[in-house]
């Protein structure tokens, strides 16, 4: 594949063209995708081929050189725009909605989570019929639903539109099933504490460290898709479930985002948030935006929460200031307690439940021994 991005001044001032395309990369890769090439051009706004025609007519002998069968731009390309390039460049070309759409149908394990794959790929699919997708008609009509003199593309759309229905039919039935259990969850009255945090910041690997868990954590992006409760029986304090939700990013198709608001939801009873940041990627201030970004317009940004600074191993500490680095990290100055941990070396976790406890108690906890039970050290990492 070869990646294809604009630099220019309109971009947000968090993430520049060359950092983009770097996450273009990882998604690329993440999704099985081998890339051999790169182009990126300063340009103010896209053109009807996305680059300009001297950056176009380079990208394609860029392709012809490396041998590349795809090539994936870094914004969302119009049905117009995308027919054009394959029109000049003869290759498959998608977007980067189309390659996060792809790598979370590759995720999904649940129902659910497959259910809100399929809606957000058919909705983003609907506008960029052409009338070539003769062989949705197994999905539905054939013989007899076809009206006097419709045309082929109609009939796509159509049965398209069928589809989407369908599927948002399925996912309500689902979604009121999720209700239910929150309102089984809530009866018992344990508290329930969830994780968000950019992708890959080390979301499922603190579930696992805290609870023995076994979901997939890998150093990839979006490793999990479908979210994960467990229940934490803490001998020193309250015990609590804590879930694991879909990680954010940059970008983040607008489909996919309503698609898995049901998901999302699952921070609808949530008593506490730990948002989860990789202190030691470069642009970690950034990641935190994001997720506070969406956190705010899912209208979570005013719960309890605790700022979790995770791979601290992997920072070097000579030149490192927790305070300062947290005081960047907490959102519009609000006082948000921050907690450094190594979800991976298992270390300062104790100190974390001893504050997810103060958090959901009101401090009536007793932490004695509390390092002993969670088996991990506390204080610096050495």
């Amino acid at each position: 594949a070869i990646l294809v991005g604009l630099d220019s001044k309109r971009r947000s001032a968090a993430m520049d063209g060359q950092e983009s395309l770097s996450e273009l990369n990882q998604l690329a890769e993440s999704a099985g995708a081998k890339v051999v090439g790169y182009l990126t051009q300063k340009l103010e706004r896209p053109t009807h081929t996305y680059l300009g025609k001297g950056k176009l007519e380079e990208l394609s002998f860029l392709k012809d050189q490396v041998g590349a069968n795809v090539i994936i731009f870094d914004d969302e390309l119009s049905p117009t725009q995308q027919r054009n390039l394959e029109e000049v460049l003869k290759v498959k070309v998608i977007d980067r909605s189309a390659l996060i759409l792809d790598l979370f149908a590759q995720r999904a394990q649940t129902r659910e989570g497959k259910l809100q794959v399929d809606l957000a790929q058919t909705e983003y699919l609907l506008p960029r019929l052409v009338g070539q997708w003769s062989h949705l008609e197994r999905l539905g009509g054939g013989i007899g639903t076809r009206g006097p003199g419709e045309t082929q593309i109609e009939t796509d759309r159509r049965i398209i539109r069928t589809k989407i229905q369908r599927l948002k039919r399925e996912l309500e039935n689902v979604k009121k099933q999720r209700a239910n259990y929150r309102q089984n969850r809530q009866k018992t009255g344990i508290p329930v504490v969830s994780l968000v945090g950019y992708t890959n910041a080390g979301k499922s690997t603190l579930l696992n460290s805290l609870t023995g868990a076994d979901v997939i954590a890998e150093n990839r992006m979006f490793s999990t898709l479908d979210p994960t409760t467990r229940k934490i029986h803490n001998p020193h304090g309250s015990p609590f479930l804590m879930t694991d939700t879909v990680g954010f990013i940059q970008k983040l198709p607008s489909t996919l985002v309503a698609a898995f608001m049901a998901t999302l939801e699952e921070l609808e009873e949530a008593s506490l948030i730990l948002h989860v940041v990789d202190v030691s990627h470069p642009k970690a201030e950034e990641h935190a935006s994001v997720v506070n970004r969406l956190l705010k317009r899912l209208g979570h940004d005013k719960k309890s929460s605790i700022l979790v600074l995770n791979k601290i191993d992997l920072v070097d500490q000579d030149s490192y200031s927790v305070d300062e680095y947290a005081e960047k990290l907490t959102r519009n100055g609000k006082n948000v307690d921050v907690i450094v941990i190594s979800a991976e070396q298992k270390a300062g976790l104790a100190n974390l439940i001893e504050v997810i406890n103060e958090k959901l108690t009101d401090g009536k906890s007793d932490y004695s021994n509390l390092g002993e039970w969670v088996g991990v050290k506390t204080g610096n990492i050495e």
